[in-house]
């Protein structure tokens, strides 16, 4: 796959990631949730208007962009790619994985750059209804 064939979904919310004393509170039925546990936290990344009330510790202010399309595991280095151009621009990442794709969060204050620095590299950039 080319670089010119990845689009980049910029979704339009604020997420915010946290760490939770347990799952009780955390709305399973929100469009956006991600869920991991260690052997050493629980954490959760969501919309922020979905945020549980029994963080434990949070962070607001994240934007996320989407690889569209399904990502076949047979695939490499896309996201790698992805970070490598970001990182380059000293812009950092929270990078989740799902069955399907990838999501990249920067906060707020870099998602303009991030989302100049990926187009100049020739990704596709959607933003609502187009591809930039």
């Amino acid at each position: 796959m080319r670089i010119s064939e990845i689009q980049i979904k910029k979704i339009n919310e604020d997420f915010t990631v946290c760490k939770v004393h347990d799952f009780s509170q955390v709305n399973l039925e929100s469009e956006f949730i991600f869920i991991g546990k260690t052997d050493e936290e629980k954490s959760v990344v969501c919309l922020t208007k979905d945020a549980p009330d029994n963080t434990t510790d949070r962070e607001d202010g994240w934007r996320a962009f989407r690889i569209e399309g399904l990502l076949d595991f047979s695939l490499t280095g896309i996201l790698a790619k992805i970070a490598s151009h970001l990182a380059e621009k000293n812009i950092p990442i929270f990078a989740i994985s799902t069955f399907n794709t990838d999501y990249v969060l920067v906060k707020a204050e870099y998602e303009m750059e991030a989302l100049s620095v990926l187009g100049q590299a020739e990704y596709q950039i959607v933003t609502g209804e187009s591809a930039c």
